[in-house]
């Protein structure tokens, strides 16, 4: 099993629940207003006046075979426009209770 992170810009919530739901993918975590900055060209989204957007984030834990497919398709979304920017990571998960 992996976890699978996925941080992006709120305006992306509906299209990030919409690929989960199209992957069969039903148990996910979602945090609304998370702040940050890209590591590498990302602008800050802090929701302040200089910096209004923000972005949401969801943890999902998928088996070894949804990964590759997930992480497609979330670089299919951030293709699509790259100034609203999504990005996922993925790690091993070791144990579930």
């Amino acid at each position: 099993m992996k976890a699978v992170f996925i941080v992006f810009n709120q305006a992306n919530t509906e299209r990030v629940e919409y690929l989960l739901d199209q992957l069969n993918i039903r148990g996910f975590t979602f945090w609304e207003n998370v702040q940050g900055r890209g590591s590498v060209d990302g602008e800050p989204r802090r929701g302040t006046h200089t910096w209004p957007e923000m972005n949401s984030a969801v943890l999902t834990i998928v088996d070894d075979d949804k990964v590759d497919e997930l992480m497609r398709t979330v670089r299919k979304l951030d293709n699509r426009n790259k100034t609203v920017g999504v990005r996922a990571f993925a790690w091993n998960i070791e144990q579930t209770v």
